[in-house]
């Protein structure tokens, strides 16, 4: 399935800048192309960067790296527990109290490099073992409605909207 296929009333609207942020993707293809880009940033990531905050207040370049881990860890939850037609609501997650208590600032470059990866790989196998039905199921999460493949996507748009963040605000690039 391609992301231009997805309704947007299989999600929140707070997730479509998420989803804007993918080019006409089809969802495992680019979960995969996301894994290959994030870990080619990762390696360009100097470690010495890693406590960089581009600004006051804002969270270091390894808070935002694990930021990005810990939300694909909760979506992909949420994705599991829809798919198997689980209907109890979900709650939220605070991202604001994650990260203060992810212990960043003690993690080396490679720990969070074989984390994200470890992840990832762990959503791809996910994604990789739905059929058509799963991925079209529906729960409700944060107060909304979301389908199991609009998961996916956030998951991929998520990671690029960061990426892009960590490319242009931390590192200086592009």
């Amino acid at each position: 399935m391609l992301r231009s296929e997805l309704p947007t009333s299989e999600y929140n609207n707070f997730y479509h800048t998420y989803i804007l942020a993918l080019g006409d993707i089809e969802l495992l293809s680019g979960l995969k192309k996301g894994k290959e880009d994030f870990l080619s940033l990762l390696d360009q990531i100097p470690e010495n960067k890693l406590g960089f905050a581009y600004a006051e207040g804002k969270w270091t370049l390894a808070e935002a790296i694990v930021h990005i881990i810990d939300t694909e860890r909760v979506f992909q939850y949420r994705a599991l527990r829809f798919a198997r037609n689980d209907k109890t609501d979900l709650p939220g997650f605070d991202q604001d109290i994650y990260v203060p208590n992810s212990n960043a600032s003690s993690r080396s470059l490679e720990s969070l490099r074989n984390e994200y990866e470890a992840v990832r790989d762990s959503t791809l196998a996910l994604f990789s073992s739905l059929g058509e039905t799963a991925l079209l199921r529906v729960g409700v999460a944060s107060g909304s409605r979301m389908s199991v493949r609009a998961l996916g996507f956030i998951i991929s748009g998520h990671q690029a909207h960061h990426a892009r963040i960590l490319k242009e605000r931390y590192l200086q690039m592009e």
